[in-house]
């Protein structure tokens, strides 16, 4: 298991009194996926700013999903977990760390949302619009491991249910993927390294996240993208895992979902899970004519057994046939 950065997040002065006495030891350990590497610290702050949230320490985690799930199951220290998708999730039920009830609110569990898109060159010099364009000859796309990466396992859903829409079958769908493999020229452990190595020149087109284009874009970096007209609709999974401080964590769980901490998830390029914010975010969010979530292609359940299986599935024999590890 490879070591994994903890960053401790600078506290807050607090007032003394008895309450806030009893929470200044308080400290919650947030693991995310990697893409909200840079929402966190905000969020956090902001929290440590409300009556609730004054004198809770945090230190967080980011790195790829699945990397993630699995370090928390094999005991780094976790009161919060943020994943990419629900298989990461379900994994830490299966230990017992996270409740079977997890998902028993408004909102399904999950805190925010993203669409796939495309992250191309300036001036899009491949003219790169459709899926179809990313088997062009000559073309090279950039997007993670799907057997580190959850990111990754909404890019591949999100290109195989785009052939769907095209009344494909299921079998011309897969021959698509395999072809898509094939113009894949870095396979990053994550969704924020291929980002990086997008950026350092690799490829033309990245396959991501909406939310995280948006935040390479305000940190000014050279980054364009276009949303394909079929797209897949991401939904990232939160949960306060059974520690003892699940209360204190639950606390700021529940905060995640307000107005206040919505507003701040949409501020940095997440679509929001609160209607009423997401309306007041309208312009930057727009709705997709042929968005289609993960049921759409059988849900995670059946699509992580299908496709993911890391010796059976359908990805993994194509990576295999790649010579890429599956780990399988």
């Amino acid at each position: 298991m490879r070591k994994l950065a903890l960053v401790l997040v600078a506290l807050v002065a607090v007032p003394a009194s008895t309450a806030t006495a009893q929470r200044r030891d308080t400290a919650l350990w947030v693991v995310a996926y990697s893409i909200p590497t840079s929402v966190f610290p905000k969020l956090i702050s902001a929290y440590q700013a409300t009556p609730q949230g004054q004198g809770v320490k945090f230190a967080t985690s980011f790195a790829a999903s699945e990397v993630q799930s699995k370090a928390v199951a094999a005991g780094l220290p976790a009161d919060v977990v943020n994943f990419s998708e629900l298989n990461d999730m379900t994994r830490l039920v299966g230990t017992g760390q996270v409740a079977k009830t997890w998902a028993k609110n408004t909102y399904n569990g999950v805190v925010s949302k993203s669409v796939v898109v495309f992250v191309l060159r300036n001036g899009n010099p491949k003219h790169i619009k459709t899926w179809d364009d990313l088997i062009k000859p000559g073309v090279q796309v950039v997007f993670p491991n799907p057997f580190s990466s959850g990111g990754a396992k909404w890019d591949i859903m999100a290109a195989y249910g785009s052939q769907l829409r095209e009344r494909k079958t299921p079998k011309q769908a897969q021959a698509f993927l395999k072809t898509l493999f094939q113009h894949n020229v870095s396979q990053d452990t994550s969704g924020r390294n291929a980002l990086n190595t997008f950026l350092a020149g690799r490829g033309d087109v990245l396959l991501t996240y909406e939310s995280d284009a948006k935040s390479a874009q305000a940190q000014g970096k050279p980054v364009f993208y276009a949303i394909p007209k079929a797209t897949l609709q991401i939904e990232t999974p939160l949960a306060a895992v059974n520690t003892g401080n699940k209360a204190v964590a639950t606390k700021f769980v529940n905060w995640l979902y307000t107005p206040a901490a919505q507003t701040i998830w949409a501020d940095n390029g997440f679509r929001p899970v609160d209607l009423s914010v997401l309306r007041r975010y309208a312009k930057q969010f727009p709705p997709r004519p042929q968005l289609f979530k993960i049921g759409y292609v059988g849900g995670w359940s059946k699509v992580n057994t299908q496709f993911f299986d890391p010796t059976n599935g359908i990805i993994a024999k194509i990576e295999q046939s790649l010579g890429v590890s599956t780990g399988g």
